[in-house]
C-alpha cells in the first residue's frame, strides 16, 4: 500500500513522502495512529492544503523532545532482581517495567517509546534507546543487578559474572599424578596388607633366633 508520511517514520521517510508499506502494517500501525495517510488523490490534495500546520506542529513537538531530552539521556537506572548463579534473571525487564521505572524517578516515559529489541534476561549493565520523537532519542543505562552491592561493582565496571567464575576456578583443584596415562583418573594407593605384614615380621624374627 502507497502512503503519504504525515511525520518521520525511521528507515521509511520524512513528512509528505509517499511511501510503499505492507498493508497490514499500515492498517494496523500507520493510518490509525495517525502517522500516514492513504496515497490517493483526495488524500494529497488534504495534505498540501494543510502541510505548513503538519509541519509547524511537528516541529514545536520536536523542541519540547528536545528539551526532554536534556534530563534523561545518559542516566542510570538500576533495577534489583532475582536471578541464578550464572546471571539468567528469573523472568525478564520489559519496556513496561522500564517506562514504571523512569516515572517512579520522574520521568514520563510510555512505554512504546522505549526501543527494546527484546526483554532483558540477564544481570549487567545495558543501553536502551528512548524515542521522544522520531527526530529525537536518547540512551539511558539500565544496571540489573541481583543486590544493590552488586549493582554497584558493575557501575564501577566490574564484570561480576566473569569474577564470580574465577573465583569458582580457583577453589577447584584436581590430584596429580605424573605416572598416569592421560586421562585416567587418580587412585590412591591400595593399603599394605595387615596379614602379609605380619608373616613377613614373623619370618624375621625365625631369622634371626636361628
Amino acid at each position: 500500500m502507497d502512503v503519504i508520511l504525515l511525520e518521520r517514520i525511521e528507515k521509511l521517510g520524512a513528512i509528505g513522502d509517499v511511501v510503499k508499506v505492507k498493508n497490514g502494517y499500515a492498517r494496523n500501525f500507520l493510518l490509525p495512529n495517525g502517522k500516514a495517510l492513504r496515497a490517493n488523490e483526495s488524500n494529497r490534495k488534504v495534505f498540501e492544503s494543510n502541510r505548513e500546520r503538519i509541519e509547524a506542529t511537528n516541529a514545536e513537538r520536536r523542541a519540547a523532545a528536545e528539551t526532554d531530552s536534556k534530563g534523561i539521556d545518559g542516566i542510570t537506572v538500576q533495577l534489583i532482581r532475582q536471578a541464578s548463579n550464572t546471571g539468567q534473571l528469573y523472568g525478564s525487564v520489559s519496556a513496561r517495567d522500564l517506562s514504571e521505572l523512569l516515572e517512579a524517578e520522574g520521568h514520563k516515559i510510555a512505554k512504546n517509546q522505549i526501543v527494546l529489541d527484546r526483554p532483558i534476561k540477564s544481570i549487567g549493565l545495558q543501553d536502551v534507546r528512548i524515542a521522544l520523537h522520531p527526530e529525537v532519542s536518547v540512551t539511558i543505562h539500565v544496571n540489573v543487578a541481583r543486590s544493590p552491592e552488586e549493582a554497584e561493582l558493575q557501575a564501577q565496571g566490574v564484570d561480576v559474572m566473569a569474577d564470580m567464575f574465577e573465583k569458582d576456578s580457583a577453589g577447584f583443584t584436581e590430584d596429580y599424578d605424573p605416572n598416569a596415562e592421560p586421562g585416567e583418573i587418580p587412585s590412591e594407593a591400595p593399603a599394605a596388607d595387615s596379614g602379609s605384614t605380619a608373616d613377613a615380621e614373623a619370618g624375621a624374627n625365625e631369622t634371626e633366633e636361628a
